[in-house]
């Protein structure tokens, strides 16, 4: 056996390790409160249960105002069926099927990389490359329509590109197959995502015939009308099924699409042109996207400028995918990077196809904020541990954890043959390490005990929130617990709360004592989100990110008072 082929068998081994590590991130911890997540989870959790408590499908059901037919009913069927029509109500349970939809799509970014370059590298390069990218693991996971909508949209152009020309050929079969894939997307997701699908099918047809609109006209254009059409189909059985149509209109159509196109407050050109908004916020949206490889995705942009006359086919046509997106998304008011998460598996595939042409300084940054990301964590660990002494927060295992993770990217930054094949698996090592930091806050630690919970179960609990829907998380935290929201920053003292509330929440810095005169159920620590203006500042200006990022939340029973409870006024509430 040559040299060259002992170091492709062990980088080949290397990879397969990497691919393991990176399925058992992305399943562990997939119970928690604290993972990596959007606030839409909380609204999807409130629709999916009540409408599993109402035995029906449709229509959907929702106590938030205005907020029933948010989205097509598919998520929601789906947390219906992987609950076991709510039975098996846990995050866990609700979770699963969008890592389940994530590797499957990373399994096709694998299957890709692989066939276009004809090495089995190059396809483990995309595979780790799609799921080292931060927003893949944070959209990932949860409970959100990102992980089918992506899978759905992204199979369309895996089929064509893996199978052609046949598949670009076929006249009747393939589109059919591909409206069939589109339409199930948009039932997870929106009608609106027809628009930049079938542009970028037109172009790549319109690509396969070198652009001779003639040809595309006389042989292609139907199979995009087939494609649409079946898509289309499959959507509006939502309103053929849903008994009240009128309300999906009104809430879905008009609300949630058409008023996406609202500026809200200011003008469209100056929410375009400036502001978090704006179409240049969106424009990084594939580098933010990324998350620690964003600088390697930064210098591909770059390379593949460059070599923009020498691209083949295949990178022609991710790239058309990935630039449509982009587009069309700009064109609403409300523009995120995360509308762009469909085009991150094309970006993987990019990725590992240019992966030797890439800077080794570009990797090399990557992992220097990858140790950096370690150190915070590290600091932190050790705060925590300082200001809750007399307890063990963190096992051995962890600061092994820390520790491997931190050598390998030193390793990898010193030794020139490791940074390539190693700068991924460096970072899921840093999204593990993460989960595990969190840990704790789901732990013992992070939970009311046995009595807490127990006395809890069957009483109305007020608790604090800050999103829509949040209070559905303490339904989690306290089972069986009938748990309603009351805003946070809306100054209220214990003693106020008390008044209000019979049996309420309240989340205090660490070395806050609740009250003298308190009865506490319970306490336990947790992550507080979503910080005021006042209180970024404070972290950022005054370094006090320790102070307002983790709070001790008591669970406290007011005393008997002759006052009458208020009730919750209706903009009080998280609904």
């Amino acid at each position: 056996m040559t040299i060259q082929s002992r170091e492709s068998r062990l980088r080949l081994a290397w990879y397969v390790l990497a691919t393991l590590l990176a399925v058992f991130t992305y399943f562990y911890s997939l119970d928690s409160e604290h993972i990596p997540k959007n606030g839409d989870e909380y609204p999807y959790e409130h629709i999916t249960r009540l409408t599993a408590d109402s035995g029906k499908l449709l229509p959907l059901q929702s106590q938030l105002n205005g907020q029933r037919n948010t989205k097509p009913p598919l998520l929601f069927w789906q947390g219906i069926t992987s609950t076991n029509g709510g039975q098996d109500w846990d995050l866990w349970h609700l979770r699963y099927p969008s890592v389940i939809y994530t590797l499957l799509t990373a399994l096709m970014v694998f299957m890709l990389g692989w066939k276009l370059s004809r090495q089995l590298a190059t396809g483990f390069l995309a595979l780790l490359a799609y799921l080292a990218f931060f927003n893949t693991y944070r959209y990932g996971r949860p409970f959100l329509t990102n992980p089918p909508e992506v899978f759905w949209l992204f199979m369309p152009f895996f089929t064509l590109l893996y199978w052609r020309p046949a598949a670009f050929n076929s006249r009747f079969i393939v589109p059919i197959l591909l409206g069939t894939s589109i339409g199930i997307g948009l039932l997870y997701k929106s009608f609106a995502l027809l628009l930049p699908v079938g542009i970028a099918l037109s172009w790549w047809y319109l690509h396969n015939r070198n652009y001779r609109l003639a040809a595309f006209f006389a042989k292609d254009a139907s199979k995009v009308v087939i494609a649409s059409s079946v898509s289309l189909a499959i959507f509006s059985l939502w309103f053929v099924l849903d008994p009240d149509p009128q309300s999906v209109w009104k809430e879905f159509v008009v609300g949630e699409n058409i008023g996406k196109f609202d500026p809200q407050g200011g003008s469209y050109l100056s929410k375009l042109l400036w502001g978090s908004s704006s179409v240049w916020s969106l424009a990084l949206g594939y580098i933010t996207n990324a998350g620690l490889l964003m600088f390697p995705v930064a210098a591909l942009l770059f390379v593949s400028y460059k070599r923009r006359g020498q691209m083949d086919d295949a990178e022609k046509l991710l790239w058309a995918w990935a630039f449509t997106l982009l587009v069309v998304f700009s064109l609403p008011s409300q523009r995120s990077s995360r509308y762009l998460l469909a085009g991150m598996p094309a970006l993987a595939v990019l990725c590992a196809l240019n992966w030797h042409r890439i800077s080794r300084k570009a990797f090399g940054i990557s992992l220097v904020f990858a140790m950096a990301a370690i150190g915070v964590m590290a600091y932190f660990s050790m705060r925590l541990q300082h200001e809750l002494a007399n307890t063990q927060l963190y096992s051995l295992a962890y600061w092994l954890l820390l520790a491997c993770t931190g050598i390998l990217a030193l390793l990898a930054l010193l030794i020139p043959k490791l940074t390539q094949p190693s700068v991924s698996t460096v970072v899921i090592l840093v999204l593990l390490s993460l989960a595990a930091f969190l840990r704790p806050f789901d732990g013992p630690f992070g939970t009311y005990d046995a009595g807490a919970r127990q006395y809890a179960k069957g009483k109305d609990v007020w608790v604090p929130c800050n999103f829509r829907a949040k209070d559905e998380g303490h339904r989690f935290i306290l089972p069986g617990a009938m748990a309603h929201g009351y805003r946070d920053d809306n100054g209220l003292s214990i003693t106020e709360l008390a008044v209000r509330y019979p049996l309420f929440a309240v989340q205090l810095p660490l070395q806050d004592i609740a009250c003298a005169n308190c009865k506490i159920v319970g306490q336990r620590l947790d992550l507080r989100s979503r910080q005021s203006t006042e209180e970024l500042k404070e972290m950022f200006l005054h370094g006090k990110v320790f102070e307002r990022l983790f709070v001790r939340e008591f669970l406290i029973e007011a005393p008997e008072t002759p006052q009458k409870i208020a009730p919750i006024p209706a903009n009080e509430g998280c609904r």
